[in-house]
């Protein structure tokens, strides 16, 4: 790991997000009450959940004390749009946390409609913005 021990504590933000196409099928499926329950909320649950495990998926990353974590899952046309905005007042950087809330919530989607398309596809998982730490802001 890295040596965090003389950076200053600052209150830091990220911003990740996920993309998913569904095809028709994995697109029905969702709009038909599906038998597991809502997708898009038990996907913004997984999110949270993951974002609060990071350190335990990531190797070397650092655990953090997440002050916040919301994860928003949107249906946008035939795709799911997935925003996990993180904070955290600590050494280091959050970016990996919301990077993984986006990620797992993805997953999540995937697995509930996998039974109507092994076609879904999850794309696009990239951080948008980071506030906080040396470097500053950050946005794509």
């Amino acid at each position: 790991m890295v040596n965090v021990a003389e950076k200053d504590v600052t209150a830091r933000t990220a911003v990740a997000e996920a993309r998913i196409l569904l095809p028709e099928a994995a697109l029905n499926a969702l709009q038909d009450d599906p038998k597991k329950g809502d997708p898009l909320r038990v996907a913004e649950l997984a999110g949270i959940m993951a974002s609060k495990r990071t350190a335990d998926l990531i190797p070397l990353c650092h655990p953090l004390p997440l002050d916040s974590c919301e994860v928003r899952a949107d249906l946008e046309d035939s795709a799911i749009r997935i925003v996990a905005t993180c904070v955290t007042t600590a050494k280091t950087g959050v970016e990996m946390e919301a990077m993984t809330a986006a990620s797992v919530a993805a997953l999540t989607v995937y697995d509930m409609l996998k039974g109507a398309s092994k076609g879904i596809v999850i794309e696009q998982v990239r951080l948008l913005s980071k506030t906080g730490g040396k470097s500053g802001t950050w946005s794509a």
